[in-house]
This record gives C-alpha cells, sequence and structure tokens, in this order.
C-alpha cells in the first residue's frame, strides 16, 4: 500500500485497486484485453465525512466496490480511484 499525498474532502475516499487476475483458476494466462476492471481495493486516504454522517472507512481497509464506481487518477506512476463512502459495498 502506497502513502499519498491526497486529502479527500467530506466522504470520498482514495481506494488503490487490488491487481487484475493475471490467470484462471484452470492455469489459462488472461491478456491485457480481456482483463476485467478490479472491483476490490484498498483505502489509502479518507476524508472526514460530513457533519450528519461521519466516515466509518479508515486507511488500510480491504474494501468491495462497484465496478464503474468512482473516477480514475493516475498519480506517482500508480493508479486510484476515488469515490464516496457510499459507492462502497462491504469492508473485506
Amino acid at each position: 500500500m502506497a502513502k499519498v499525498n491526497i486529502k479527500p474532502l467530506a466522504d470520498r475516499v482514495v481506494v488503490e485497486p487490488a491487481p487484475a487476475e493475471e490467470k484462471t483458476a484452470g492455469g489459462i494466462i488472461i491478456p491485457d484485453t480481456a482483463k476485467e476492471k478490479p472491483q476490490m481495493g484498498t483505502i489509502v486516504a479518507a476524508g472526514p465525512g460530513t457533519k450528519d454522517a461521519p466516515i466509518t472507512l479508515k486507511v488500510g481497509d480491504k474494501v468491495l466496490y462497484g465496478k464503474y464506481a468512482g473516477t480514475e487518477l493516475s498519480l506517482d506512476g500508480n493508479d486510484y480511484l476515488i469515490m464516496r463512502e457510499s459507492d462502497i459495498y462491504a469492508i473485506v
């Protein structure tokens, strides 16, 4: 997990997506063009929440999120997603 220099506002979090699967369970190598976007990642930064709803996630939490959730962000050669806490389905 990388240290990021981003401070999300309100109820937003920055997620470092897990790497996409390289092989199937049977050992077949998946080409880059066929890889699915990961739906799991690790929280690397979290905002303070809003006055009505404080944030419940913390840095280091492994989470599940929607396939098309968040906005992609590239910083220092690493890819991240920034999304609202409500876009996250569960802590794993």
